[in-house]
């Protein structure tokens, strides 16, 4: 790999060189004329499914699922967290078990970072749980994260479950000391819950702002206490449809740039034409306007969100510059989600995980992609 362009952290012209890892970084005193920006490969930590395949769903080809990958890499997405969410036991078992053979098979395979299993053990009331199926919630249990690690050749990085449930305290403490990231999420816990879960070693907020009551006591309320708790960072959705403008505003100035990172939520339909789908048991549709919601009703079902449109939309948004959006698409989840290699940018020794691009019309086309220094994605 060699590559160069204006880096997003300080704003000088380099020239980066390498193989899996970056060997070399140099200043160019010249820059070319009209040069791209260059960035560490985006990370997205929360992807249930992308450009019409289903992670969720055992019975995925595996070709399927690297084209689904490949399809990401246009969007300078190079290190993701496929997510499985809350269902069946032998149904959640399964969709690891294949995405484990995906991770092994696939030359795309090294993209599938880890995994992230989101529920069972979230809060079983309607709000909170979101469009999780409510039959299959259920309360932390050791022996089932134990199985889930054997269905995933110990690939499972991140889960995400609510502190209200009594088992919890000493469920996060086991994650914790197996290097594994417990994050608080789909809860109604209380305050007392949360700082429990925190000292048990949570670290996490997932999505913040969603998978919570319609209506909340003005204080104290189980988003004030995670927005204030600063050993938690957060994730969030900015996509437009998932959360309002102020609260995102809000959000991230209690949290700082530091503390938050950028997640799609994506499922199946995302890069998919609007209509019906199918998410496991969930009958889903994409609109028009690209929210993904319960059929027949309203409920927001995971997005379509693209981490390339997550990036544009935090700096229209928040105002925030493309340093600050980049760092939360990138060193932020890769420090969150423990991804050795990628928490120092573009330096040598890292991995050599590169996205080259412009920003037109203040959003982010993606015109080159590098994993482990190999170009997977050229406009």
């Amino acid at each position: 790999m060699k590559c160069n362009g204006v880096e997003t952290s300080t704003r000088d012209f380099i020239e980066i060189e390498g193989d899996s890892v970056i060997s070399r970084v140099d200043p160019v005193l010249q820059a070319t004329e009209n040069a791209c920006w260059i960035a560490p490969g985006f990370i997205d930590l929360q992807v249930n499914g992308f450009a019409g395949v289903d992670y969720n769903a055992a019975s995925s080809p595996l070709e399927e699922i690297g084209r689904s990958i490949r399809a990401m890499f246009s969007t300078g997405v190079t290190r993701f967290f496929p997510t499985v969410i809350t269902g069946a036991p032998e149904d959640m078992l399964a969709a690891l078990r294949n995405l484990a053979r995906a991770r092994e098979a696939l030359a795309e395979g090294p993209a599938m970072e880890a995994f992230h299993v989101e529920g069972p053990h979230i809060s079983p009331h309607d709000g909170p749980r979101g469009a999780h199926p409510a039959r299959w919630v259920r309360p932390p249990d050791l022996e089932e994260f134990r199985r889930w690690q054997d269905a995933a050749q110990g690939n499972v990085r991140l889960v995400t479950l609510s502190p209200e449930w009594p088992e919890a305290t000493r469920y996060i403490e086991q994650l914790t000391r197996q290097g594994v990231v417990t994050s608080i999420g789909h809860t109604r816990a209380t305050r007392e819950q949360i700082d429990d879960a925190v000292r048990a070693g949570a670290t996490l907020s997932t999505h913040l702002g969603n998978g919570a009551d319609a209506v909340l006591p003005r204080h104290p309320n189980y988003l004030w206490e995670q927005l204030a708790e600063d050993r938690l960072a957060a994730s969030f959705i900015v996509d437009g449809h998932h959360l309002p403008d102020s609260f995102l505003r809000v959000a991230l100035r209690a949290k700082g740039v530091e503390r938050s990172v950028l997640v799609t939520d994506a499922v199946m339909p995302a890069m998919c034409a609007p209509g019906p789908y199918r998410l496991g048991e969930v009958e889903v549709e994409l609109k028009d306007d690209q929210r993904v919601v319960l059929r027949g009703g309203t409920r927001l079902a995971g997005s379509s969100l693209r981490m390339d449109a997550a990036i544009s939309n935090v700096m229209r948004v928040a105002g925030l510059s493309l340093t600050e959006a980049i760092t939360m698409a990138t060193m932020n989840p890769a420090r969150v989600g423990r991804i050795g290699g990628r928490v120092r940018g573009l330096r040598p020794g890292e991995r050599s995980d590169v996205v080259r691009f412009r920003v037109e019309d203040g959003g982010i086309r993606v015109l080159e992609t590098y994993l482990n220094g190999d170009r997977v994605f050229a406009a």
